[in-house]
């Protein structure tokens, strides 16, 4: 695991660009962290990294948002509202996991077990006001 220090919601958002550049078809992005702890702004920066033509926003209240115009499409999942697996199974989900473009799930760790084994778990941790602690898996772009 490799840990980037982010000073700023842009540093968070910059490294989500950054990281975009190593993705490709079918991959799972699982993201963790506190609220507040820049997955969101991660989100942002992967998307306009892949091309995205609409700026990405939390998906709390509708759980799934589909971004695409880009290099991939990308659907952005947030497991934060929901009760139980088997709520989470209903969404359908695992159908876009082996698709075409790339999913990125905020509160991941919520229901570990829906995750592919393959997916690349990035957490987030909040250190001060303004500063993020980001770790990645060593595979991961460099920073």
């Amino acid at each position: 695991m490799a840990t980037f220090t982010s000073n700023s919601p842009s540093e968070t958002e910059s490294f989500g660009r950054q990281f975009a550049g190593a993705v490709g078809p079918g991959d799972v992005i699982a993201l963790k962290g506190d609220l507040g702890s820049g997955k969101t702004q991660f989100v942002k920066g992967l998307t306009a990294g892949l091309g995205a033509r609409t700026t990405a926003t939390s998906p709390t209240f509708t759980l799934i948002h589909e971004y695409a115009g880009g290099r991939l499409p990308i659907y952005h999942f947030d497991f934060f509202r929901i009760e139980d697996p088997h709520a989470a199974e209903r969404l359908g989900f695992d159908e876009y996991f082996f698709g075409d473009g790339v999913s990125v799930i905020e509160w991941a760790d919520r229901f570990p077990d829906l995750i592919p084994k393959d997916a690349r778990w990035v957490s987030f941790e909040t250190k001060s006001e303004t500063q993020r602690a980001i770790t990645v898996p060593e595979n991961s772009p460099a920073f």
